[in-house]
């Protein structure tokens, strides 16, 4: 993804190549995807305003130094436009990884949603800058029309301020509020980000536009707006059909440790193997739940009038602890993204027992008895995927109580185009390579630890539970509002001295710390809430 046309070099560093100068791709390529009302039609209409995805740049100026890994950055503009379709805006990345990215470029359907812009304003110059780079850098920012915005910037490597037909300003009630999102490039008196809709989720307008956002000496973030979806228009979401293409494509292979004992399972295999539901203020008599959820309350809140256990009986209870790897199930939730530009599908795994933590203090690694343990564990990871052309941009991996993005090209690869997903060692966080993947300050943390052990294709066996668009009929299941296990209260003071009897008082004091500054996730006995009750179903991912 992303060809570059040079502009401008620097014969003295044409010999040094960096990971940006070769455009991303994927291991295989992209299967054509079946036929469906708007997906993967190239263009999208956003209410008079008809957009498409470009990843065709012209290089305009980089940087040899600054952004991550000290490699500096890169500017670009689109090129090759077809006809009637204009600049919008210019991307920007750093140089530490493979040119991936993109720009949404324009086309007036309705006679006014663009405009040129009056003028310009210099948001910055490198003239003074003492690095290494490709001639001397000018960002710009349009001047928009009364009633229109900008929602990107222009490069160049001139003082003449740009033609005003470079780029076009969009009509007002087209745009959304922006914010930054990673940072991409910058010194003591501009830093550049990529930039996103402020309002996200299922229910969001706001468009990505893909430009890239300028701040000046910490300027506000405002002067410049997103694009916003206002016919509210799901046609270029995947219809069910494209939605299986796209999973076989994408499904994720997920390694589980060597060590791990508690596997995940299916929802319907939990419930056959002697689950309880409990009421409050009738603990002695719970019931068996049905195999298809059927008698689990369905109303309500996380009030803790009812919550799940596991069986009575110990080999029973071990046995579905250890959970059903042969019948886990992929459970999907279909969610427009960015106005309906973007799909995430964001895949949900269910174990039945997350088991105990782990903890490393400098060299040691101690065991934390019961911390950590809970009955029910829902875990999920989410592909992103341009709905312009059916590629997939990122994957989240959700950690606890947070997570990360990873883009197309940081991910691992196998099997085509299916990126490789990690589960941690009794905790079943999600990540992205293996290692400690340490949750902590320096050498003091709980361990997250991943390895290749055996392997889940997520595509074997697989159900879409969930996407308001498509009128799917959700399980039972999927609406029980309360816990999925027990609220268990055990004494933390003597869980921490049966540790702390081996440890030297240094290291009692830094795992008291540790304990802790835990979040409730990691900390407490205590079965999470279904996947519907979480807040990233409706809203965007955490990070």
């Amino acid at each position: 993804m992303g060809n570059i046309n040079k502009k401008n070099s620097n014969q003295d560093d044409a010999n040094v190549l960096l990971p940006i100068d070769t455009p991303f791709k994927f291991p295989s390529p992209l299967p054509t995807w079946p036929s469906g009302e708007g997906f993967a039609s190239g263009i999208i209409d956003l209410g008079g305003l008809q957009v498409s995805q470009i990843s065709s740049f012209t290089k305009v100026w980089a940087s040899q130094e600054g952004g991550p890994d000290n490699l500096g950055a890169t500017f670009f503009e689109p090129s090759n436009l077809p006809n009637d379709f204009f600049m919008l805006g210019s991307y920007s990345q750093p140089n530490n990884l493979p040119l991936f990215g993109w720009l949404l470029i324009g086309k007036d359907s309705s006679g006014d949603a663009l405009k040129l812009p009056n003028d310009y304003t210099l948001v910055w110059s490198s003239e003074n800058l003492k690095i290494k780079q490709d001639g001397v850098c000018y960002i710009w920012l349009p001047i928009p029309p009364e009633g229109y915005k900008s929602v990107g910037h222009v490069v160049t490597t001139s003082p003449q301020k740009p033609s005003l037909d470079k780029i076009r300003c969009v009509r007002a009630d087209l745009t959304d509020a922006s914010e930054t999102d990673d940072w991409i490039w910058g010194n003591d008196v501009l830093n550049v980000y990529s930039s996103r809709p402020k309002d996200r989720g299922i229910k969001g307008l706001g468009v990505s536009t893909g430009a890239f956002m300028a701040l000046n000496n910490g300027a506000a973030a405002d002067s410049l707006a997103c694009l916003k979806n206002v016919v509210e228009n799901f046609s270029s979401m995947p219809n069910l059909n494209q939605i299986q293409a796209l999973f076989q494509a994408y499904s994720p292979l997920y390694y589980f440790h060597p060590d791990e004992e508690y596997y995940p399972s299916s929802v319907t295999w939990f419930f056959q193997n002697g689950v309880l539901l409990y009421t409050k203020g009738q603990e002695s008599s719970p019931v068996l739940v049905q195999p298809d959820g059927s008698n689990l309350p369905r109303d309500g809140s996380n009030d803790g009038a009812y919550w799940l256990d596991l069986p009575t009986d110990d080999s029973a209870k071990n046995r579905v602890k250890n959970g059903d790897f042969h019948a886990a199930t992929s459970y999907l939730h279909i969610k427009p993204m960015f106005g309906a530009t973007h799909t995430d599908i964001a895949l949900w795994l269910f174990y039945p027992f997350n088991g105990p933590a782990r903890a490393k203090i400098e060299f040691i690694t101690i065991p934390l008895g019961k911390i950590g343990q809970h009955v029910g564990d829902w875990e999920h990871i989410t592909l992103r995927i341009s709905n312009f052309n059916g590629e997939l941009q990122s994957v989240y991996f959700s950690q606890h109580s947070g997570g990360n993005w990873v883009s197309a090209p940081q991910l691992e690869f196998e099997n085509g185009n299916k990126p490789v997903a990690y589960s941690s060692l009794h905790g079943h966080a999600c990540y992205s390579k293996t290692g400690q993947n340490m949750q902590g300050n320096g050498n003091i943390g709980i361990r997250n630890d991943t390895a290749k052990g055996q392997v889940m294709d997520t595509g074997a066996n697989y159900t879409v539970v969930a996407g308001d668009y498509l009128k799917i009929v959700e399980p039972v299941w999927l609406n029980y509002a309360r816990e999925w296990g027990p609220k268990i209260s055990y004494d933390i003071a003597n869980e921490l001295k049966k540790i702390e009897r081996f440890l030297p008082g240094k290291l009692k004091r830094a795992i008291e710390k540790l304990v802790k500054s835990l979040p409730n996730e990691v900390l407490g006995e205590e079965g999470p809430t279904g996947p519907k009750f979480k807040d990233m179903w409706n809203g965007d991912e955490r990070g």
